[in-house]
């Protein structure tokens, strides 16, 4: 029986004929391996046994387990030679196995690290999902007692900000939450007070507003691309500590997060981003310019860090080269800013000060190496 006669179906195994038998019509064969042996069989054909393509995956999936069974019971007759305390271990492995081969399929055929990825993921998903919970207490909480909170997301390009707003507010009530992300400023907003184009998405009462970069783009992103004059920058780092002060005494919760991610690891994540089809569109001009602007954004993050950070309005910094972990701290930070009713006590709100890191810290660490 030749190969290159059948063509692959979408079922993994499973081969049908190129060509048609003109009275049997199309062949059908399982080709599989199972421990370390080849297995072939022909399962019918599409005339002469009206077997459609359904019926021949149920055929082949019968004659797969025939061969494990058989292979089952060959060990079990060995095994019974065991002590029973060793049987009884065996038999156990046997059904574990078989559980995970339930659950994992046709696991053989995936690449290992995909695999290892995808279950890694589900293990993340379940973590955040008790925090997740706290989140939606925390939301609640606004809306009855009428608060507004504000959460800044800043950071360099591909430090993580998207994917942890998304797990923020995964499950939250999308009535009484934003999230916004400004575009370039218009000719207006350009002739208005710098703040004004960020006020006009402010909370009301019962809400939360979620920038995906803010009002700190002037202290980071517009002096580094010349957007804005050395004046403006100026201004701005003089007036916004102020600013926020006005905000938190007026009742405004502010909480501001960067996401410091390594240079090396910004780069993976552009190198990932170029290579993936799925993930090309988040690609941009400015990205290109990242790595090779790297010092000039780390001058500028040190002294927004250094300058910006008040006891109002501190800003709380997240080490985001393992994205689950930088997930999990931006969650716990913010749900620590409010004590808000029907906390779990039984969760760990700890910060994980590898993760979690003090603008002291961070400052300090940059001094010494401009890694971050």
């Amino acid at each position: 029986m030749n190969l290159s006669d059948f063509e692959k179906t979408n079922y993994s195994g499973l081969y049908i004929s190129k060509a048609a038998h003109p009275a049997f019509g199309k062949k059908y064969i399982a080709r599989f391996q199972y421990d370390k042996k080849r297995y072939v069989k022909v399962l019918g054909y599409t005339k002469k046994d009206n077997l459609t393509k359904k019926a021949a995956l149920t055929l082949m999936q019968k004659f797969k387990d025939s061969i494990v069974n058989q292979k089952e019971e060959k060990i079990l007759s060995k095994a019974k030679n065991l002590d029973k305390a060793s049987f009884d271990k065996y038999q156990e492995l046997i059904e574990e196995n078989k559980a995970l081969k339930a659950i994992l399929g046709d696991f053989k055929d995936l690449d290992p690290q995909i695999l290892r990825d995808g279950i890694q993921k589900i293990y993340d998903l379940e973590e955040l999902k008790q925090y997740q919970i706290e989140l939606i207490k925390l939301q609640n909480y606004l809306e009855a007692e009428n608060k507004r909170m504000i959460i800044l997301f800043e950071g360099r390009d591909a430090s993580g900000k998207g994917g942890a707003i998304r797990r923020i507010t995964r499950y939250m009530n999308n009535k009484h939450y934003r999230v916004v992300a400004l575009g370039k400023p218009t000719d207006t907003q350009k002739n208005q007070w710098f703040f004004q184009r960020y006020i006009q998405h402010f909370p009301t009462g019962g809400e939360m507003v979620l920038f995906d970069r803010s009002w700190y783009n002037r202290a980071m992103v517009e002096p580094i691309f010349g957007f804005c004059t050395k004046e403006e920058y100026e201004i701005f780092m003089e007036d916004v500590v102020n600013f926020e002060q006005d905000l938190v005494r007026q009742g405004m919760i502010l909480i501001k997060l960067y996401f410091s991610v390594s240079k090396d690891e910004q780069k993976r994540r552009f190198d990932r981003r170029l290579n993936d089809p799925l993930r090309q569109w988040k690609f941009s001009e400015v990205d290109m310019q990242a790595q090779d602007l790297w010092s000039e954004f780390s001058e500028k993050k040190y002294e927004m860090l250094r300058r910006t950070s008040s006891r109002a309005a501190p800003w709380h910094v997240v080490r985001s080269d393992d994205k689950h972990l930088a997930r999990l701290e931006a969650m716990k930070i913010i749900l620590n800013s409010v004590d808000y009713d029907g906390r779990n006590y039984a969760l760990d709100f700890e910060a994980n000060e590898n993760i979690n890191i003090s603008v002291q810290k961070e400052l300090m660490q940059m001094r010494k190496s401009a890694n971050y």
